[in-house]
């Protein structure tokens, strides 16, 4: 199921939506600007002397180490695009250490949770992202505020990764992507507006439908999928950070009550303030 569109005007002009759109946009463009051919070299051994020499550095390829470099060294070859990644990516054995290990970046490394946000891992990757922002993010920006909204992402964004570096504490692998920030922003629109229409595109065998449906459906199917992806792979061994995804929509969801405009009621709120039983429960 692949939201398209909702229908639920925002009354405003989503600047900051679009702003955090055109970001992303911009920094995966100069993420491309590197050449994924041309080599730089990283120091593995710093890596392997702070947690252990069973410990993979970041983007090492025994192969290629072994064609570069000729098995010799510390140091392990990487391409520039990658060396990026690494450099301004959410690495969580590094985050935890509070060690700005090679390559290094010059603000402290507790920034790389807001740095590792705007970088992505493919077209794919960042087109879905931005689909889903542009889709939910102005109704939540009209809820929230322009500023309010800018700081929730931002939150949400720490939120996710946050419970992706508890679930994957010991990881050299660096976490990139804005999945944990959108979570959040569709978090708080099932909250906001649980029962605005989506048209969903929705695969059926050889045979594509659109389809009308409830946001509580689509979004709650969505964190479900998230949940028990999550507990087949709590680390994300296959390339998806599920627990970020999970601890961005939660944040979302909670961030709302705080942040929202004075006078917004959430969707879900106003429907159990009329279906709660005359007894109080």
């Amino acid at each position: 199921m692949i939201p398209i569109r909702d229908y639920r005007p925002s009354g405003i002009v989503p600047y900051v939506t679009v702003g955090l759109i055109l970001l992303n946009l911009i920094v995966y463009a100069y993420q491309l600007s590197f050449s994924p051919r041309a080599l730089t070299w990283i120091d593995g051994c710093a890596w392997q002397a702070e947690f252990g020499e069973k410990v993979t550095p970041p983007g090492f390829d025994p192969r290629a180490y072994l064609a570069y470099a000729g098995g010799r060294g510390c140091r392990y070859p990487v391409s520039r695009r990658d060396e990026f990644v690494i450099r301004y990516g959410l690495i969580p054995a590094e985050f935890w250490s509070g060690k700005d290990l090679p390559p290094t970046v010059s603000f402290p490394i507790w920034l790389t949770l807001l740095t590792s946000m705007f970088l992505h891992g493919g077209l794919l990757h960042i087109l879905s992202n931005m689909l889903y922002l542009w889709i939910f993010g102005d109704n939540v920006e009209g809820a929230l505020g322009h500023g309010r909204f800018l700081i929730f992402y931002l939150l949400s964004g720490a939120g996710g990764a946050g419970l992706q570096l508890a679930a994957s504490a010991s990881s050299t692998a660096p976490m990139i992507g804005a999945s944990g920030a959108i979570a959040g922003v569709m978090g708080a629109y099932l909250v906001l507006f649980p029962w605005s229409r989506i048209l969903t595109l929705v695969p059926f065998f050889f045979f594509l439908h659109f389809v009308e449906v409830p946001a509580v459906l689509i979004l709650g199917l969505w964190f479900v999928i998230q949940f028990l992806s999550g507990l087949l792979d709590p680390g994300g061994v296959g390339g998806v950070a599920w627990f970020a995804h999970l601890g961005g929509f939660l944040a979302g969801a909670l961030l709302v009550f705080p942040l929202k405009r004075r006078g917004v009621v959430p969707g879900l709120v106003w429907w159990w303030r009329r279906h709660r039983s005359p007894w109080g429960w």
